[in-house]
């Protein structure tokens, strides 16, 4: 195998892991949309075992923790090393308006998803408004 060798190869190649670039961000890359009583967002996390994916909220914040492991044997001599590893993590900021005690998560073909139910308080109601002459009072 024929390889060409650039010395700033690998400061460009870390600078692209630790900030990202526009195609490949950082962070992981999510969609969040509100479909009916709840909102749900996606998050992409090819190669991530379920097992080392870690959700946690505390009062209205919601933090993902993912990690994807290298997936070279220990003591193979590795030729190309571009896609990230380590520890990712995102944080999220839940509105009063929903229920955080009834997130659903569920992983699948390399996407975590979340369903968050909006509160029942927070929900759209009917209010009924009576009216009418038998509930005027006339003075006089």
């Amino acid at each position: 195998m024929l390889m060409r060798t650039d010395p700033f190869r690998e400061f460009d190649r870390l600078t692209q892991q630790m900030f990202g670039t526009a195609a490949r961000p950082a962070a992981m890359p999510m969609d969040a949309y509100r479909q009916g009583d709840e909102f749900v967002v996606g998050f992409d996390l090819p190669g991530v075992d379920p097992e080392s994916i870690d959700l946690d909220v505390e009062r209205n914040v919601l933090t993902i923790r993912a990690e994807r492991r290298p997936t070279a044997p220990e003591g193979a001599e590795v030729i190309a090393s571009e896609r990230p590893t380590g520890t990712f993590s995102r944080q999220l900021f839940l509105g009063e308006s929903l229920d955080t005690e009834r997130i659903d998560a569920s992983y699948d073909a390399g996407v975590l998803t979340l369903r968050i139910p909006v509160a029942e308080q927070a929900k759209p109601r009917k209010i009924q408004v009576t009216g009418g002459e038998k509930h005027r009072q006339i003075t006089g």
